[in-house]
């Protein structure tokens, strides 16, 4: 036997393996039945996963009785070899046939990276030692002495390790056959042997190892002889000790209870602080290594989009209808505002959306959204609640980013001609509005050229625009209105972030909106594009807004003036 010592995990499995059944201390291998609980068992410390014939049976809902076909066994372990790098010794029962069923199996398994097979001398259908045991007929030993020499001439890696299973104390044929055989298989090429007993005491074991006198590494798996201290085994010569089928077992209970608690209180409060959170799952499941891969791999063209929704306002001129929800979860043509907007983003491929509430923010609809909430809405106003997205949501303002108000209805085209727009930032106005006397007068834009409807392939730029704060320092009479909807490619983002961070450092940030930050962009340089549309969108600020926005959605008129923006108000 070697030295004792581990070997690099760069080593390959099947070399590793045969170090822990070659090695002079004793090891220990635990049963996993699927790719999380084999991740669970590498995370655990164990060196090597035994690939348990029962609990894969189980798991897949059939008898340990080769219900379950091989190439369904195989299947499931290259699920189990993925999810961890750690050496795998199948539970191969009798080899799924004969000795050329053990040839295919072997080449398969190292085509699957599992290190090793345990096959044991009884007959094909086996059935689980357990149950009747001493019923149960052995194979003759030339025949299995032949799948062993079968297995050994197939393998193409020398390390691949065949462990032969002595099943004669289970049957009852006592222990001069056992050892028989044992000696036998050893001779035939077996790399170790597995000898098993169904007896609550380790007597058979310990008494088979004295005899056995250490001609080759022993296994075993003390599932019914459980309560023997470990360092019987040590003492006794034992190479490998296999927790056979805990996993399966422990999972089992543990569904049962929970399954049970459910059905009975038909509420989940009782259970949830007793069982794996969500995220755990996500972790065991790698998930942040695929995040991570999306960053390398994925095209531009391809990278996930998110979008920030300012939703925080009650809405002036709509407190009639919001006493009980704010202004985005108001009805539009038998949906909530909020769900319209939410349905155009995912249309788009938009579905890291983050929505920031305020006023009654308790009633949002949170499905398919994250929420953030901006507990000074009544003090403060966009840019705030931009801040708040910012600030409490690492994957708010990541890749593509489109940041829109909270109140917009708008035709397909304008959400789909923003997002492949190629700029840094690009903003949609609506050239067929102007002030109106006597009316509020934020939003409007000023650009480098008017919208002529004729000048293709000619981009515009934003050169300002009217805010809250009177920022706007155009001259004459504005090109039109901006809607609300801003993209930011990914490039761009860290330079939004920082021009944010310089407007907080005001005195009046609190006060700020949308507009003073679009002007403070171009006042540090940054090139805005401007998108031309001609209605086809409406905002809601009134409560004629309110009435008129469900023609529009049902789209009955959605050109022109009858989809064009109301008279202006405060968003948010």
């Amino acid at each position: 036997m070697n030295a004792p010592g581990h070997l690099p995990a760069g080593f390959s499995r099947t070399m590793r393996l045969r170090e822990m059944l070659q090695s002079n201390r004793l090891e220990f291998m635990m049963e996993a039945h699927n790719g999380l609980s084999a991740r669970i068992v590498k995370e655990a410390g164990f060196k090597a996963i035994w690939g348990s014939g029962l609990a894969i049976s189980a798991q897949f809902g059939v008898r340990d009785n080769n219900e379950a076909s091989w190439t369904q066994v195989v299947d499931m372990l290259e699920f189990m070899a993925d999810a961890s790098d750690l050496p795998i010794l199948l539970d191969g029962d009798t080899g799924y046939g004969n000795f050329n069923n053990v040839r295919r199996l072997v080449r398969k398994l190292e085509q699957r990276g599992i290190a090793g097979v345990c096959i044991e001398d009884k007959q094909f259908p086996k059935t689980n030692s357990f149950i009747n045991g001493e019923a149960q007929p052995l194979a003759d030993i030339d025949e299995f002495c032949g799948k062993i020499k079968a297995g050994k001439d197939s393998q193409s890696d020398p390390n691949f390790s065949i462990v032969a299973r002595v099943e004669a104390l289970i049957a009852g044929w006592g222990m001069e056959e056992a050892l028989r055989r044992a000696e036998a298989y050893r001779q035939a090429g077996a790399d170790a042997i597995l000898i098993h007993s169904k007896l609550s005491k380790p007597d058979e074991i310990l008494t088979f190892a004295r005899e056995w006198a250490g001609r080759g590494p022993l296994v075993i798996v003390p599932t019914k002889y459980y309560s023997t201290p470990t360092d019987a085994f040590r003492q006794a010569g034992i190479s490998t000790v296999i927790w056979a089928n805990h996993l399966i077992r422990g999972a089992t209970s543990a569904m049962q209870a929970i399954a049970k608690e459910i059905h009975e209180s038909e509420t989940l409060v009782n259970v949830e602080d007793r069982i794996a959170a969500v995220n755990e799952i996500f972790r065991l499941q790698d998930a942040d290594e695929y995040s991570a891969a999306e960053s390398v791999y994925l095209s531009a063209s391809s990278t996930a989009r998110s979008a920030v929704v300012l939703a925080a306002s009650r809405g002036a001129g709509l407190e009639a209808v919001t006493a009980d929800r704010p202004k985005v979860m108001l009805p539009v043509a038998g949906k909530p505002l909020l769900r319209h907007l939410v349905e155009a983003f995912k249309k788009e491929g938009i579905n890291d959306i983050t929505v920031v509430g305020g006023y009654r923010a308790d009633a949002i609809d949170t499905s398919g959204i994250r929420l953030v909430v901006n507990e000074a809405h009544d003090k403060t106003g966009e840019l705030a609640s931009l801040a708040c997205a910012a600030a409490s949501n690492k994957s708010a303002l990541t890749g593509d980013t489109v940041i829109s108000y909270g109140d917009l209805l708008f035709r397909s085209y304008i959400l789909r001609d923003l997002v492949e727009s190629d700029s840094d930032f690009c903003v949609v106005v609506d050239s067929s509005q102007s002030p109106q006397a006597g009316a509020s007068a934020t939003d409007f834009a000023y650009c480098s050229t008017a919208d002529d409807r004729a000048l293709f392939g000619q981009k515009v730029w934003l050169e300002s625009v009217t805010s809250a704060a009177g920022e706007a320092r155009g001259t004459g009479v504005p090109q039109g209105r901006w809607m609300g909807l801003l993209n930011v490619r990914g490039e761009a983002r860290e330079r939004l972030l920082a021009t944010l961070a310089r407007l907080q450092q005001r005195d009046d940030f609190g006060k700020l909106d949308m507009a003073a930050l679009l002007n403070a962009l171009v006042e540090a340089g940054e090139k805005i594009e401007v998108q031309y549309v001609h209605g086809h969108w409406r905002g809601v600020n009134d409560l004629d807004d309110f009435r008129r926005a469900g023609d529009f959605a049902h789209a009955q008129s959605p050109y022109g003036t009858g989809g064009a923006a109301p008279a202006e108000g405060a968003r948010d």
